[in-house]
């Protein structure tokens, strides 16, 4: 997963079990969900020609060791009016064929080849190209949702008319230990607060694609998500929080999110390069974001 940045807030860490709905896995020990309804059935075979409400975009390169795990969160949805848009980004394990057995047997899965690699960021912008729902959400190959993300969010968006929202998270290792540091969503980030602050998980967010026509995540090899949010809140987009865990968020060693110095040097970019950012307040944010990314790597 990429570009959560910091932004850790310390809350009391509570009992978390499995996602209801999730079939068991050592990984998802000690997680649990707040809701604890049963997932409702898919729609019907008739029904799946309609463009879904919401379409979900995971990005997956070697991601054969989580993705199942990712993708039974996303079926145990209360809110079922979705579609799953698996982007294969050149995998030389056995994700494409993991990715096709869920496919083969619900028609909201849908696999996209993508090749050569081209890293996450352009498998997300090849989801966008492919998604027909309203809203879009990310979901990474390795990360997971509570059950009812989908329903609390969808609700949230169509209540207060929000283009860009985004919630809380817990964090879990790759085993699925909880770090006990869940993040908590702010009210409302803007662009000034997201520059020193590096609070928005991608897991998270949702997007009104309607209304932020086109999108797109600009060709960075990382933070591209995060280059997207800046661009969004730039022109006065507010992202709007919801006060919920809904999301966790798992530390693999070796990802991309992971190698500190180069996400490190990777936000320096963006700072000076990309936000042109004068020196003083570049070196404001960026000891902000070191200080954030730090905290959040102690897992």
């Amino acid at each position: 997963m990429d570009s959560l940045g910091g932004g850790v807030y310390h809350t009391t860490p509570g009992v978390l079990r499995p996602l209801p709905g999730v079939e068991a896995h050592p990984s998802l020990e000690g997680v649990t969900p707040e809701s604890t309804r049963r997932p409702a059935a898919p729609p019907p075979s008739d029904a799946t020609h309609a463009p879904p409400t919401v379409s979900v975009i995971t990005p997956a390169h070697d991601a054969a060791r989580f993705l199942d795990e990712t993708i039974r969160s996303v079926k145990a949805q209360t809110f079922t009016d979705w579609e799953m848009i698996i982007v294969d980004d050149d995998s030389r394990d056995e994700t494409r064929e993991i990715a096709g057995r869920w496919a083969s047997s619900d028609p909201r899965i849908r696999l996209v080849r993508q090749s050569p690699k081209q890293g996450p960021g352009p498998a997300r912008n090849r989801g966008l190209a492919e998604a027909r729902g309203r809203y879009v959400a990310f979901l990474d190959s390795d990360d997971l949702w509570r059950s009812e993300k989908l329903e609390v969010q969808v609700a949230f968006m169509r209540e207060t008319g929000a283009v860009f929202s985004f919630a809380g998270y817990s964090i879990i290792d790759e085993r699925g230990k909880p770090s006990g540091r869940p993040v908590r969503a702010p009210d409302r980030v803007d662009y000034l607060f997201l520059l020193h602050n590096t609070i928005i998980g991608c897991l998270t967010v949702m997007l009104d694609r309607t209304r932020l026509d086109p999108l797109s995540m600009p060709p960075l090899r990382q933070h591209e998500d995060l280059s997207l949010w800046y661009d969004l809140l730039r022109r006065g987009v507010v992202a709007q929080g919801i006060p919920r865990d809904l999301a966790l968020y798992r530390v693999v060693r070796g990802s991309a999110s992971r190698n500190r110095i180069r996400s490190a040097l990777h936000m320096w970019k963006i700072y000076r390069v990309r936000e042109q950012l004068s020196l003083p307040s570049a070196l404001w944010c960026y000891a902000h974001y070191a200080w954030n990314a730090c905290w959040k790597s102690r897992v």
